[in-house]
């Protein structure tokens, strides 16, 4: 899809000066999902640690579900995790309480169960905290100008929803359009993902559109802004004490998840919706809410080490939700070699 260029939406500091490779092998991206809750110890559910590589989600519900005997749409995750790479999640599986499941008997080479707990509910999508990252980027070009962007990108960088929201080459956008023009998507999951897709979308194009006109760090006359830790906004005309609730970091700026009524947008994101009135008005008929997120991504504990001369290692946490290649794509031009080897298998 057209529409779609990860590459095309504007820069914060400019477009870096390096090239790099990303994903050349699957211990270049390691995530550890952080749950940031204790579990309870007992229930009749089994909450298990998971380390996967080279494996993506369903791949791995499925394989608990069948050992585990059980169906899997029984068994929960915290968050998805990409498949590239060496990832740890979170997995809730209904077990009885009188039953005991060894679950690292399915250890191998592609899945590793670090930890097996009871708890007293299900997992549900998004319950965890966020995500460490430590990431290498591979045959930099130009390493001092990926170093020299690292303490502007600490101050933040924009909140784009990752090229992975919207489907291999835009295909969710695609059938997002399609939904909107009457076809029926009866698969609940995918329908999901790809009203989640749309509504992503619009979002990178408002913070897009921002980031041209004004930056992230100039306020506006008018904004909504967000309640810090919470999904509550408020819109209000600038003054001195939404400029100190600002820099005391209680209230932050946001950009809108389109859905219906005026309430949650300010006069300028009106304006600005008015070249993508068809998503509009589709995602409004579905009858969602308009919700908001925040406008700037700021990646925790963000360091550089380099390793040899075009070696660089990034280690930072973001919070769920938030997307590493935002903070990526404000380093350097990285290339993604994991979906290069996919089409390179498709053409063979």
């Amino acid at each position: 899809m057209s529409e779609l260029n990860f590459c095309d939406l504007n820069y914060l500091y400019g477009k870096p000066l390096a090239q790099a490779d990303f994903k050349q092998q699957a211990e270049d991206f390691i995530v550890d999902e952080v749950l940031g809750f204790e579990l309870s110890g007992e229930g009749e559910h089994v909450c298990l640690q998971v380390v996967k590589k080279g494996e993506n989600t369903q791949f791995i519900v499925k394989k608990l579900a069948e050992f585990a005997q059980t169906s899997p749409k029984n068994v929960s995750y915290a968050g998805l995790k990409d498949r590239h790479g060496v990832c740890s999640q979170w997995f809730s599986v209904p077990v009885p309480i009188k039953k005991d499941i060894d679950f690292s008997k399915l250890n191998s080479e592609s899945l590793f169960v670090l930890t097996q707990k009871r708890h007293s509910r299900k997992l549900k999508t998004g319950c965890h905290k966020g995500n460490k990252f430590t990431i290498r980027l591979r045959n930099v070009t130009d390493p001092l100008d990926v170093l020299c962007r690292i303490n502007a990108v600490r101050s933040g960088v924009p909140n784009y929803f990752g090229p992975q929201r919207f489907g291999h080459g835009g295909h969710n956008l695609d059938m997002a359009k399609r939904m909107f023009a009457g076809e029926r998507i009866r698969d609940r999951k995918l329908r999901g993902l790809i009203i989640s897709a749309a509504r992503s979308f619009v979002f990178n194009q408002i913070v897009d559109l921002r980031v041209t006109a004004h930056g992230l760090a100039k306020t506006l006359p008018q904004e909504v802004f967000m309640l810090s830790g919470s999904n509550a906004f408020f819109k209000e005309d600038i003054n001195t004490q939404t400029i100190d609730r600002l820099a005391s970091g209680d209230i932050c700026l946001s950009a809108p998840l389109i859905g219906m009524g005026d309430k949650g947008l300010t006069d300028l994101e009106l304006i600005w919706l008015e070249d993508y009135k068809e998503w509009r008005e589709g995602l409004i008929e579905l009858g969602l809410k308009t919700e908001r997120r925040t406008l700037k991504l700021i990646p925790k504990g963000l360091t550089v080490t380099q390793e040899n001369e075009t070696d660089l290692v990034l280690e930072f946490e973001l919070n769920k939700g938030c997307f590493a290649t935002s903070v990526l794509r404000e380093l350097a031009n990285c290339t993604d070699t994991s979906l290069r080897k996919n089409i390179e298998k498709d053409e063979q």
